[in-house]
């Protein structure tokens, strides 16, 4: 469902999502951009706590970053039914 949600936050310039939505996702990928220098220098250096420090902030980020995008699918589903058709589209995907 996270997917959906980055559809939803892709689209805000059109459709406003509710202001509880509105700085979050950036400043999470900010913190997730924060780790990439950590991890790519001790990637280089072969050293273990910035390269640790790096994948922690940069995969932190990301998680929480994409379990935002999940409320605020659920939230703007409901007040959008062509939102709404979308996870009935991705279900019948599965198999």
């Amino acid at each position: 469902m996270a997917e959906l949600g980055e559809r939803v936050w892709l689209n805000r310039k059109e459709v406003p999502v509710p202001p509880h939505h509105r700085t979050m996702p950036n400043l999470l990928s900010g913190v997730a951009f924060l780790g990439l220098p950590f991890l790519v220098w001790g990637l280089i250096q072969l050293e273990l706590w910035p390269t640790l420090l790096g994948i922690i902030l940069t995969y932190a980020g990301k998680r929480w970053f994409l379990d935002r995008m999940v409320w605020l699918y659920r939230e703007m589903k409901d007040e959008r039914p062509d939102y709404a058709v979308w996870h009935d589209e991705s279900d019948s995907d599965e198999l």
